[in-house]
């Protein structure tokens, strides 16, 4: 089993690796000059961020009188590839969720069986850069937990999450995390909202929710997590499909 990575490796920071504040969540993040306001000294602003921040620390959680009446979607809201929207038509009965890459146990797994396995349910505020936040319960089976059924291997270091929403020009949404926003015990894959099952505008049928880090991480419409090495050859090579082509920061710790 040494080749299996430990979970108290993975949390004592082995998986310190290329970093920054990702930033951006649409049309905010399409300006030059809001860029340039927001992602300014950037290398710095990581590195100090590493140090004086307690990466294991846990989101705050709210109660259900702080519920927002309402929890907008952002982004796509409504995926239009032919595939997705079979399985919409289908209530993603026949949905499957891959984990693949550097793991001991590729796992495909249906809605059923990830809403069949122990779940965790918090109240936390999805904090967006374009200024707006909302607060919502979020129910879904914590990732560590998949982790652990795939068997990440000891070269793995990043989790990368492939969606199923078409960014234009054919290349479908991506975004990655480290390992140790991997293995948070509030780093969920949820397939319910305030009680319900997951609408389509919120990410259905499942959505990262990485609660230590801004909205335009939480990826929705997950089809498979792949465990690699390195970012350098996911896309453009810098983690995600907005980092890759807005200069969007890849960290985006709060």
């Amino acid at each position: 089993m040494s080749g299996i990575v430990s979970r108290r490796r993975l949390l004592t920071g082995a998986a310190l690796g290329a970093g920054g504040l990702l930033g951006g969540c649409d049309r905010l993040g399409e300006s030059p000059a809001f860029r340039k306001i927001l992602f300014s000294a950037d290398a710095m602003n990581r590195h100090a961020q590493r140090l004086i921040t307690d990466r294991h620390a846990l989101a705050r959680e709210f109660e259900t009188a702080d519920l927002s009446p309402f929890f907008r979607g952002n982004g796509t809201q409504n995926p239009q590839g032919a595939d997705y929207r079979a399985h919409a038509a289908e209530n993603f009965a026949r949905w499957r969720l891959e984990i693949r890459g550097l793991v001991a146990r590729p796992l495909s797994l249906t809605m059923a069986q990830i809403r069949s396995m122990p779940a965790r349910a918090q109240i936390t505020r999805h904090d967006c850069v374009e200024g707006w936040s909302a607060i919502g319960k979020w129910t879904g089976v914590p990732l560590h937990r998949l982790l652990d059924l795939a068997g990440l291997r000891e070269s793995a270091r990043y989790l990368v999450f492939r969606c199923a929403d078409e960014m234009g020009g054919g290349i479908a949404y991506y975004e990655s995390i480290d390992l140790i926003d991997a293995f948070h015990p509030q780093t969920i894959l949820a397939w319910a909202l305030n009680d319900r099952i997951l609408p389509i505008r919120n990410g259905a049928p499942l959505r990262l929710r990485v609660e230590r880090q801004l909205g335009y991480k939480h990826a929705k419409y997950v089809q498979a997590i792949d465990a690699v090495a390195s970012l350098d050859g996911i896309g453009l090579g810098k983690g995600g499909f907005w980092e890759d082509r807005a200069q969007y920061e890849w960290y985006a710790g709060i």
